[in-house]
């Protein structure tokens, strides 16, 4: 069984192309950036329409496949304006391969493929993306957010305060290197519950820039705030579910520092720490295609006329039946 698969919840437009076992024979990827500021929407989804026909081409070349068996597509959650040229890519793709649809949870999705990629159990999930903080932990054939960040997520948090200070789109790579030559500078720290909350935190920071704090020592301290702050109602997740394993996925996941805190505070509890590779870690088709399968081996189905998307869908939503 053979599944071309794309993803284009936000920034990346992606197609990769697997088997039913989790194989990958081409994963290829295009990202919208931006030289100052953060993503807008509607550009967004019109770098999708620019680079979506090159993308599929490249990775079908590059797959040397020559049928195919299933289209999976991001379907939930996202920004609209690009969920819907993916809808619209898949629908027509499906229609020129001949071969089924299945539109899955994007979120789900890096949870699932994390999973098999890393050899994790049963772990607690620290999933951390542009537009989602949350720890997970599934129980009862359902995903239950134990914590999550109440305002705006650690990723988009970062985005904001990139942009204040002139770092572009995507700003998290910059910042992590900043990082490295500042110092502590305090900032609020803010835990309500299992619930983090950061918008208060980027403000304080972005009037400290404006009162001349360097770039370093604040891209140091929220990173050390932020990351400290996830730590926390990690472990607290950690003793309230009895679990032994954590695993951080999403595109935050290549953050080296946060890996390091997460490691060692697993460490202390006897607990193991896992971390999605990097590679995988950000927006991408292989996770879409994972799900899809998977979902379509355990008997779902749908009717090409009835694909649609569901931009504000919650992983708390999905029954696991796969």
């Amino acid at each position: 069984m053979i599944c071309i698969s794309i993803e284009g919840t936000a920034h990346t437009f992606a197609v990769s192309v697997m088997n039913e076992n989790g194989e990958i024979f081409a994963d290829i990827r295009d990202m919208y950036k931006t030289e100052r500021g953060g993503i807008i929407p509607v550009e967004a989804a019109q770098h999708h329409k620019d680079v979506r026909e090159r993308i599929i081409k490249e990775a079908i070349e590059k797959s040397k496949q020559k049928k195919f068996d299933l289209v999976a597509y991001s379907m939930s959650p996202g920004l609209p304006p690009t969920l819907k040229v993916v809808l619209e890519t898949a629908k027509d793709l499906a229609k020129d391969l001949s071969c089924d649809i299945i539109g899955v949870n994007h979120s789900v999705s890096h949870l699932t493929h994390g999973k098999f990629l890393t050899g994790a159990k049963d772990p607690i999930y620290v999933y951390c993306s542009g537009a989602n903080t949350q720890i997970i932990s599934l129980d009862g054939k359902k995903f239950r957010i134990m914590g999550e960040a109440s305002s705006i997520a650690l990723g988009n948090a970062l985005d904001k305060f990139g942009r204040e200070i002139g770092l572009g789109f995507p700003p998290g790579p910059k910042v992590e290197e900043l990082a490295k030559n500042g110092k502590y500078v305090e900032l609020p720290y803010t835990i309500k519950g299992m619930d983090v909350e950061f918008s208060g935190i980027v403000t304080k920071t972005i009037e400290l820039y404006k009162k001349g704090i360097s770039k370093e020592d604040l891209c140091f301290s929220i990173q050390e705030t932020f990351f400290s702050m996830l730590t926390e109602v990690v472990e607290r997740a950690l003793a309230h579910t009895g679990k032994d394993e954590v695993l951080l996925i999403g595109g935050v996941a290549a953050n080296k520092r946060l890996c390091d805190m997460l490691n060692k505070m697993c460490n202390a509890r006897n607990a193991k720490f896992y971390a999605v590779p990097k590679e995988h870690s950000g927006d991408n088709a292989n996770m879409i295609g994972y799900q899809g399968v998977m979902e379509y081996k355990a008997g779902r189905s749908m009717d090409i006329k009835k694909a649609d998307i569901k931009p504000y869908a919650r992983v708390d939503e999905i029954g696991v039946f796969w």
